[in-house]
Formats: structure tokens, C-alpha cells, sequence
């Protein structure tokens, strides 16, 4: 069967299959690429067989079905393994941290900085200056707590001595 203007149908759906795997390289993670698939294996059975437009098309939804939802089981029953989990995370990868407090916290919110940037953050009420350890984010809001500074042991008061 022709496509339009002569045009095997099959150069239809190859380029077709082309360009929707050009967006997936452009906009990743949209499931554009099985698709593609979809559109190149449309492509194939249509240059070996004289197909009509109706059974083309078929065919292609068929296939997409089939290849997205193999795909997604399989993604699924083995997610790829990242080497560095956090990578996107920035705040989560500051947990531990110790950073000093930038603008008093009032209220429970204030400023902290951690490196050489400050960045909002939530916890209890402090002054400029008082170290705090990250303990979580929120968004781009890191939770802080108190670094209480090291308590120097003073002796007793009326305790006898021996």
C-alpha cells in the first residue's frame, strides 16, 4: 500500500519511528522510545506485507501496548541500580552536616550557612552565629537542631571530698 504521495508506507512509519525517538532523547523518560519501536516494527511488517491502513494501525497500537507494558513490568521487577542515590538530592546529602546560623531563627525559621551558601532553614529558635547540624530537608528547606557545645564537667558544689 502507498502512503501519501507515493511515498511507501513503510518510510512513513520508520520516520515516524525516527523522530519519536529523537523526542525521547530530547524530553527522557516520556516512554517515547517504545513507541518508536512500535512505529519501526509497524515499519518492517509493512515493507514485507501489503498491508492495509487499518491493520498498520492496528499493529502499532498493538505493539505499543505490548512494549510499554513489558517495559514498565520489567523497570519494575528490576529498577536500575543507581551508583550515587542522592545525586539530585542536594539537601538530603547535607544530613549531618554542621553549619552556623546566618540570620536568627524566629519563629522556628531562619537562615543557615553550609559552605558558601545560605539556604532556608527549619528548627528551634536561635541566635547568629550558634552551630547547628542538618538533620533532614524539606524542598530546598533544610531542618536543623541545636549543636549544643561540649559541657565542661565543673565539680560538685557540698559534695564531700575524700
Amino acid at each position: 500500500m502507498d502512503g501519501i504521495d507515493g511515498i511507501g508506507a513503510h518510510w512513513i512509519w520508520a520516520t515516524v519511528g525516527l523522530i519519536l525517538a529523537l523526542l525521547e532523547m530530547i524530553v527522557p523518560g516520556v516512554y517515547l522510545i517504545w513507541l518508536a519501536v512500535a512505529a519501526i516494527l509497524t515499519g518492517i511488517l509493512a515493507y514485507g506485507m501489503d498491508l492495509s491502513l487499518a491493520s498498520q494501525v492496528i499493529i502499532f497500537v498493538s505493539s505499543s501496548l505490548i512494549a510499554v507494558y513489558s517495559a514498565r513490568r520489567f523497570l519494575r521487577d528490576s529498577p536500575i541500580e543507581s551508583s550515587d542515590p542522592l545525586l539530585n538530592q542536594r539537601g538530603d546529602r547535607m544530613v549531618g552536616e554542621i553549619a552556623l546560623v546566618a540570620h536568627a531563627f524566629d519563629g522556628g525559621t531562619g537562615r543557615v550557612k553550609l559552605g558558601d551558601s545560605e539556604w532556608l532553614a527549619r528548627g528551634p529558635d536561635l541566635d547568629v552565629g550558634a552551630k547547628v547540624r542538618v538533620t533532614g530537608s524539606d524542598g530546598a528547606i533544610l531542618v536543623v537542631e541545636a549543636v549544643d557545645p561540649p559541657a565542661i564537667a565543673a565539680p560538685e558544689q557540698g559534695a564531700p571530698s575524700e
